[in-house]
């Protein structure tokens, strides 16, 4: 790589200082039933295809909206990106909501759909709220993934610093298409 760009660099948990305060865990559960509203909707509505409809919108609902779903918006929540400090992208969405696509997925399956479902509900779903609950920063494993934190929409996320070394690290795709150029 030349030394102009940012190269891939692994921050372990306790290089990253902690920047935002845990967004409320009430906020965050409200936003997460409006959502799942709103894919209950979709999958009602949208007839063969509505699975995977409900699907979509829950991976990706988090990057619409400058990381906030329609959820986050109504709770005053959002997802940013860590390392840059902006709204998470649909990238990010997808990736810290994999977990929760699993378990959609899991519905899915020809005969075992709803005891799959009900059983990923209680086992990913339980690892994600136990992760969040107890998490200091309220992040969960989809968190870790993604590089993201759901803050208080009232902080000022993109004001800050991004990172202590004064570069800013390239998204994913550029981190990649750096990889194939040196």
């Amino acid at each position: 790589m030349s030394a102009d760009r940012p190269g891939l660099r692994v921050v372990r948990g306790d290089e990253r200082d902690p920047f935002y305060p845990k967004a409320s865990l009430f906020l965050r559960a409200g936003a997460r039933l409006i959502d799942v509203a709103i894919a209950w909707v979709l999958y009602q509505s949208t007839g063969p295809a509505g699975i995977v409809m409900a699907l979509l919108y829950l991976v990706f609902a988090d990057g619409m909206l400058n990381g906030q779903s329609p959820g986050k918006k109504a709770f005053g929540v959002k997802v940013v990106y860590l390392p840059t400090r902006q709204g998470a992208r649909h990238r990010d969405s997808v990736l810290r909501n994999a977990p929760f696509g699993l378990i959609m997925i899991l519905g899915m399956m020809p005969e075992l759909g709803f005891r799959a479902f009900v059983g990923g509900v209680l086992v990913i779903g339980g690892i994600e709220a136990l992760r969040c609950v107890r998490d200091p920063e309220g992040l969960r494993l989809g968190d870790v993934w993604a590089q993201t934190q759901v803050i208080d929409g009232k902080v000022p996320f993109d004001q800050a610093q991004p990172v202590s070394t004064g570069q800013v690290p390239a998204r994913a795709g550029a981190r990649l298409k750096d990889l194939h150029e040196s």
